[in-house]
């Protein structure tokens, strides 16, 4: 708690001085973010509130568009749209290579600047021509995952996946299979989004597959349906659980020992960091040399009080 708030305060004072020159001269930068989450997701709100606090900190115009839905053909429209309206810069993520890509591409060929965040690899920066990535390298936290969980004494697992057409989530459970050093197989699940559905599908994998070891879930959305579902089968804190995110019930259900650890990508950076990125490089042709890897982090029963009471909000 101390640290995030003297790193805030630290921001503050940084880019203050910015935002009142930047007002002075009237540059009226504008940046979209556009994300692939759907309404109901409200991990995404950490993402909100940092595009906010960075937009008012740098003095630029700041908006946020996503899917309704969920759906990435939705999303591709929305780029385009982001695009014909001709803003300083664009912030996505790349939830689906195949199907963003093109807008994407679209969008630096007219000269729009474009960082990606959260979901992506650098690799697919360099080739859309975007200037860098902020996010969480989705399969490396998966493998750091599964080598803690093997040290652990893991040895089978069920992974929730509750955005299966994103193949950039499912690199966690990838991960997290081969850091255990197992075959992935059909340990991965496809639950769905709705959380009776969830808990249901959770339930009866584990009635089918009793001596799994382990579960893990790629954020609140799997999360907190699959806590109900460990309590009602008499399994919290018996069976090993791991979550991606964090969230008010990941944070509970880590306190009360029913989750081992829950791995923070930091999403509050994932929004600051690249309106911070795009004001200055419009004002003063200034970039980072390197994409920032905003995570991962764990955050266990011994750190946990530090982050609580900024859980769904910054952190």
């Amino acid at each position: 708690m101390k640290f995030f708030k003297t790193l805030a305060l630290a921001a503050t004072a940084l880019t203050v001085p910015f935002a009142s020159h930047a007002q002075a001269i009237d540059d009226d930068l504008s940046y979209i973010m556009v994300s692939h989450a759907p309404d109901s997701d409200a991990w995404w709100n950490t993402i909100k509130n940092a595009l906010n606090l960075a937009g008012e900190q740098m003095g630029v115009n700041v908006e946020y568009r996503n899917p309704p839905t969920g759906d990435l053909a939705d999303m591709a429209r929305i780029i385009e749209q982001a695009a014909a309206s001709g803003p300083d810069g664009i912030i996505t993520t790349v939830a689906d290579y195949d199907v963003l890509a093109g807008p994407i591409r679209s969008a630096v060929d007219q000269g729009i600047d474009v960082i990606i965040m959260n979901s992506g690899t650098p690799e697919q920066v360099r080739e859309l021509g975007a200037l860098m990535f902020v996010g969480q390298p989705e399969y490396d936290a998966g493998l750091a995952a599964g080598q803690r969980a093997k040290g652990d004494g893991v040895e089978s697992f069920v992974c929730v996946n509750h955005k299966i057409s994103n193949p950039v989530i499912a690199d966690r459970c990838r991960g997290f299979a081969d850091g255990l050093g197992i075959e992935l197989g059909s340990s991965m699940i496809d639950s769905g989004e709705d959380p009776a559905e969830i808990k249901n599908r959770v339930m009866a994998y584990l009635n089918t597959n009793p001596d799994t070891d382990a579960i893990l879930t790629l954020g609140p959305t799997s999360a907190n349906p699959t806590i109900q579902a460990v309590e009602e089968m008499g399994l919290a804190g018996d069976i090993y659980f791991g979550t991606f995110d964090l969230g008010a019930e990941i944070v509970q259900a880590i306190k009360d020992g029913t989750i081992q650890w829950g791995i923070d990508q930091q999403p509050f950076l994932q929004a600051y960091l690249p309106v911070v990125v795009l004001a200055n490089y419009d004002r003063y042709g200034v970039l980072p040399g390197n994409n920032v890897n905003s995570g991962p982090g764990f955050v266990t029963a011994d750190n946990i009080d530090k982050v609580e009471e900024l859980a769904g909000e910054f952190r």
